[in-house]
């Protein structure tokens, strides 16, 4: 319960403001972005359920098919959950409740900020159900530590000061090692700069929870799901180790049926992916030929399994199996009573080749659900904003805050001097020109056209550089620049796809959680309301 703290109180007892969140859209390709505005043909998804009516038919249909179901049994090993998180589970599962699930692979610390955005979701998403239909319901947290991205699993970045810094760790085990075994390693180094630059950190029960959970006996996978826990199951949502022996058991009917019905599966896979391609868009997933929607690992390294021994590792009762992308929601559907999965941007994309393969299992296919986006603005970062006189929108654009501030910080001479220069090269041109035609075409037309772009160009050079030269004599305002793109618009990209979100609940703690959940709620309002 490392968030419940006391809000803390500076100076004259006046309470810390409070950051700013923003709402954003998802985002996403083409192929998302069609999905969610309802645009993408019908049977390549689930339709989504409206209104309280809508949604209570579709989770009844979910809770008939586990009635009488003790799935909690076998996967509470799994989940080990504690607390609130528990005792919501519990209560679900007594009533034959049903499950908004999430998930993510590990990444370092936690991973990028929208790791806790798709678990709020998830959360608001299962509050709005329960409360509209009636029907208890449930968060869970899928904990993809059967990855083997250690690519991906190896980093996360922190805004310091007016720079973006990468934390990165080494490889300490083989290409292809799932993230549960991959080993953590000394990350004390790493822990320590992400500490750096949260600041004065009032809150820091987050902190102390991360060095828990990093250890260097610790694995990639097991430090992941330990502070997730720590940071999700107070506010009730679980999390679930995917390759926990009890989760592993329970998706091994999926997997090994997938084995015996390899073909069938990659047939209309490929079908699919023509379907997408004909209809002007492009598969998320690549199909890879001769190849089934299974991995084998042997002593934790994973590869697919061909098609061609596709039943023969199926008959093998002591192959580790485990689900590739597509096949892995198919398996959260048939092993937890889901009525919905909430997903970032590209799963939207490829849920429209998961479809595909549940309708050639003959599975119920699984409901996807855009998670919420935003940007957090920090107090911190917003009086820098109110300093350059700028706005969120302002700095989206890569160099148009630069350009914007390098205008404003000119001097008045040099923009008239400019002008005047232009204009004067104007005038000079064109009575060249009209001079040339007027002897029969002394030179082609063209010729002068071309000494003129040349001749602008080598103007927008010089005011290009006297900008930038302006610009750099406002040192406050760069460096506040510097700063706001850092913590907004991190290396280029959105805040909640680059930081981590560590730093900043260490610095608000509950001030943040609290934006953080009505805007989510809201988000959750738009996908069950009518």
């Amino acid at each position: 319960m490392y968030l419940q703290q006391p809000e803390p109180r500076h100076g004259s007892g006046a309470r810390m403001s409070a950051p700013r969140v923003v709402t954003e859209s998802l985002g996403g390709g083409p192929l998302s972005r069609a999905a969610q505005e309802g645009q993408a043909p019908e049977e390549w998804y689930r339709p989504r359920p409206r209104g309280a009516g809508e949604w209570r038919a579709h989770a009844e249909e979910v809770r008939a098919e586990y009635a009488g179901s003790r799935w909690l049994a076998g996967l509470r090993p799994a989940f080990d959950a504690s607390g609130h998180a528990a005792e919501r589970l519990e209560r679900v599962a007594a009533a034959n409740g049903v499950v908004v699930t999430t998930g993510q692979q590990p990444g370092l610390f936690g991973g990028p900020t929208y790791t806790l955005l798709k678990a709020l979701s998830a959360l608001a998403l299962a509050d709005r159900i329960e409360k509209e239909t009636g029907i208890p319901a449930a968060p869970v947290f899928w904990a993809a530590t059967d990855d083997a991205d250690f690519a991906e699993a190896s980093w996360t970045a922190v805004a310091d000061e007016t720079v973006v810094k990468r934390l990165t760790i080494g490889r300490r085990g083989q290409d292809g090692l799932v993230m549960a075994e991959m080993p953590m390693g000394d990350v004390r180094g790493q822990i320590d700069q992400l500490v750096a630059s949260s600041g004065s950190a009032p809150h820091a029960g987050i902190l102390e929870a991360l060095r828990a959970a990093y250890t260097e006996d610790a694995t990639i996978g097991s430090a992941y799901v330990q502070f997730l826990r720590a940071m999700l199951e107070p506010h009730g949502i679980a999390v679930l180790d995917a390759w926990h022996p009890a989760t592993r058991a329970a998706a091994r009917p999926t997997l090994v049926e997938s084995l015996r019905h390899a073909s069938a599966l990659d047939e209309a896979l490929a079908l699919r992916v023509v379907a997408i391609e004909r209809a002007g868009f492009r598969a998320q997933v690549a199909r890879i030929p001769r190849l089934s929607l299974v991995f084998k690992s042997t002593a934790g390294i994973k590869e697919r399994v061909p098609i061609a021994v596709a039943a023969d590792v199926a008959d093998r009762a002591d192959s580790v199996l485990s689900a590739n992308v597509l096949l892995r929601p198919i398996i959260e559907r048939r092993i937890l009573p889901t009525v919905g999965y909430v997903a970032g941007p590209g799963e939207i994309a490829y849920f429209s080749q998961v479809g595909a393969v549940s309708e050639a299992l003959g599975v119920p296919t699984p409901l996807v659900l855009p998670r919420w986006a935003a940007t957090v603005v920090e107090p911190s970062v917003d009086r820098r904003l109110g300093r350059l006189g700028f706005v969120l929108d302002d700095i989206r654009t890569p160099h148009d805050a630069e350009r914007r501030l390098g205008d404003r910080s000119m001097p008045p001479e040099i923009r008239t001097g400019l002008e005047g220069l232009r204009e004067d090269l104007a005038m000079r041109l064109g009575a060249l020109g009209e001079a040339s035609a007027g002897l029969d075409h002394l030179v082609p037309e063209r010729v002068i056209e071309g000494a003129r772009h040349q001749m602008l160009h080598r103007v927008d050079r010089l005011e290009r550089r006297l900008r930038a030269a302006a610009r750099a004599r406002q040192t406050e305002a760069v460096r506040d620049l510097a700063a706001v793109r850092a913590a907004l618009m991190p290396e280029g990209h959105r805040q909640e796809r680059r930081l981590n979100a560590v730093p900043m609940l260490a610095r608000h703690g509950d001030l943040l959680l609290a934006q953080l959940k009505a805007g989510a709620a809201m988000h959750a309002g738009t996908l069950v309301g009518s």
